[in-house]
């Protein structure tokens, strides 16, 4: 009876280990870790590999997309169409770039919301809601914010090779920049926007282009403010750049009216030596205005800038 008993549980064991050898090769398990997160408003403890994310950030959306990660929520405005498959039904519209539905957010039960730049006001009702983090690029450090954006998403979304690589392009991009521009002469970025012109120095919105890129600024000063230093045409013939770098934001908006090519089209604008020299570059309204602080977009942003650089050499 004490053999049979033995046998018996012998049996037992062996069924168990067998079931369980099978089901482990047959289906591995991966364990998800909360992670701490750093972000511009503080330190959130986040589930890795998170089912449902809410995105309210345009940027970390190319980036995701880049990293190939699958997102449920975005914005329901102001969508280009670089990003167009997310004007589509099958992800959930919460918001606007700068207001959230918080009904469709807490409906959504999401495990992670990210928002940056124009939506990071709404972070503090938004982390009642569900753990947020607010991915805002600083103010300067413009290349390695979205490197570090990169990182940090590809940590969160098990994606670190990809995320590797993106930032890799990244800094070939930039290399490529830095090459031509130290050739290049002077550079004045420019914003057309409504019909008016603000100009970008050292210091500003897109002063990467002279503080980490090495473009030398036509101005050395510029007021810092978001669109700009309001400026006339009569001013850029005084200053007299080798190179105008222009962004059309109405484009980027989809407002409907003149465009930047046509307001710059006039005799001013004409006897520039950036002009008569074919070296007015006109950028993508999208990717800078809306999209620029996106991993896979700001490559793209570097690759062209540095193409269109060399081009008129």
């Amino acid at each position: 009876m004490r053999e049979r008993r033995r046998n018996a549980a012998r049996m037992r064991r062996w069924t168990i280990a067998l079931v369980l050898l099978g089901w482990s090769a047959a289906a591995p398990v991966t364990f998800a870790a909360d992670i701490r997160v750093r972000h511009a408003q503080g330190e959130t403890v986040v589930a890795t590999l998170p089912k449902t994310a809410l995105v309210f950030d345009l940027a970390v959306l190319d980036t995701l997309d880049a990293l190939g990660v699958e997102v449920a929520g975005v914005p329901a405005s102001h969508v280009p169409d670089i990003l167009g498959k997310y004007r589509e039904a099958r992800y959930l519209k919460i918001g606007s770039l700068f207001e959230p539905d918080f009904e469709a957010v807490n409906a959504a039960k999401p495990d992670l919301v990210i928002v940056a730049a124009r939506s990071a006001a709404v972070y503090p009702q938004l982390a009642r809601l569900a753990p947020t983090i607010d991915l805002t690029l600083p103010p300067t450090g413009m290349i390695d914010g979205v490197r570090g954006n990169v990182a940090t998403l590809g940590r969160i979304f098990g994606k670190e090779p990809e995320a590797a690589a993106l930032a890799g392009d990244i800094d070939r991009a930039a290399a490529r920049v830095r090459q031509a521009t130290a050739k290049a002469g002077t550079v004045l970025m420019v914003m057309v926007n409504g019909g008016k012109l603000t100009i970008f120095g050292p210091g500003s919105r897109f002063g990467w282009l002279y503080d980490e890129l090495g473009a030398t600024p036509a101005v050395a000063q510029a007021d810092a403010a978001t669109h700009g230093a309001a400026v006339s045409f009569e001013f850029i013939l005084a200053t007299d750049p080798d190179w105008l770098i222009v962004l059309d934001r109405d484009a980027a908006v989809g407002h409907a009216g003149v465009s930047a090519r046509q307001v710059l089209d006039n005799e001013i604008v004409g006897a520039t030596h950036a002009a008569r020299s074919g070296r007015i570059v006109y950028v993508d309204p999208a990717r800078w205005y809306l999209v620029g602080g996106g991993g896979r977009s700001f490559a793209v942003i570097l690759n062209d800038l540095a193409d269109a650089l060399a081009a008129a050499h």
